[in-house]
């Protein structure tokens, strides 16, 4: 019955410990040998999710920057893409230094920040990905933006997200994909346009797709997938809206959705 399964990355696909269990490959490539488009849809930037993608030995397009950016893996094609609006970006970008935020810009799927700090060197290393310090904020604002991510405390960033909506009048896409990380893209960069678009791209329709999660910036897509699946770990809202909790990331939760909803095994 499903032909497409968008499967989000961190703390869904990995486990704690940044590693894909040989069990979630075996499930997935049996999966894909059965006909199935297996797909990321991540938070992650272009660079950083075709690595996790090489490891499953996929080929086809992915979602990243939250749907913002779907490319395929093989001949790097953009098949759809959303940048920030360049005036919303400007205020966020004021707002940020105001505020002395740490914020990180994403242009042409390359990292800038404005301090070569501990945070953006974390960033950086988890994901395996280059970075390039740029302290004139301005100049980065006028290009096409993929993502902007500001990283600061968990109960702060509640309220941040609120202003940045009132400062910018537009229906900007501000999510958390983790405690600490506000994410803001496009109002069409979201996990839900884009596997809509992938899903008219392959020709199946969203009753044929699942969609697996564990934040709040995975609800769009588990929403209009026709099976929507929350982690055992993920937030208790996406567990309330989804139609089937599974085992966690370190239980490969991953492996047991392909079992019992497209292997059926």
């Amino acid at each position: 019955m499903y032909k497409l399964v968008a499967i989000d990355v961190d703390d869904t696909l990995l486990n704690d410990e940044l590693i894909i269990s040989a069990a979630n490959q075996a499930a997935l490539q049996k999966a894909v040998e059965q006909g199935v488009t297996i797909t990321l849809a991540t938070g992650r930037m272009y660079a950083s999710a075709k690595q996790i993608a090489r490891q499953i030995n996929l080929d086809v397009p992915i979602i990243t920057y939250q749907g913002a950016l779907v490319k395929t893996l093989q001949d790097e094609v953009v098949l759809y893409s959303q940048s920030v609006p360049k005036e919303a970006a400007a205020i966020i970008a004021d707002y940020a230094a105001m505020h002395q935020l740490h914020l990180q810009f994403f242009i042409d799927d390359q990292l800038y920040g404005l301090e070569d700090n501990e945070i953006i060197q974390q960033y950086a290393q988890i994901r395996h990905i280059p970075y390039q310090i740029e302290t004139d904020y301005k100049s980065l604002v006028t290009k096409p933006l993929n993502k902007l991510l500001i990283i600061d405390e968990q109960q702060d960033l509640d309220q941040i997200a609120k202003d940045l909506h009132q400062l910018t009048g537009q229906e900007l896409n501000i999510t958390k994909s983790k405690s600490s990380f506000l994410e803001i893209t496009h109002p069409k960069g979201t996990k839900g346009h884009a596997l809509q678009f992938l899903a008219e791209h392959i020709g199946c329709t969203m009753e044929e797709t699942i969609a697996i999660g564990d934040s709040w910036n995975d609800h769009d897509m588990i929403e209009l997938a026709g099976l929507g699946v929350a982690m055992g770990n993920a937030t208790p809202q996406l567990k309330a809206i989804a139609d089937y909790i599974t085992a966690t990331n370190n239980d490969d939760g991953v492996k047991e959705v392909i079992d019992k909803f497209v292997l059926h095994s």
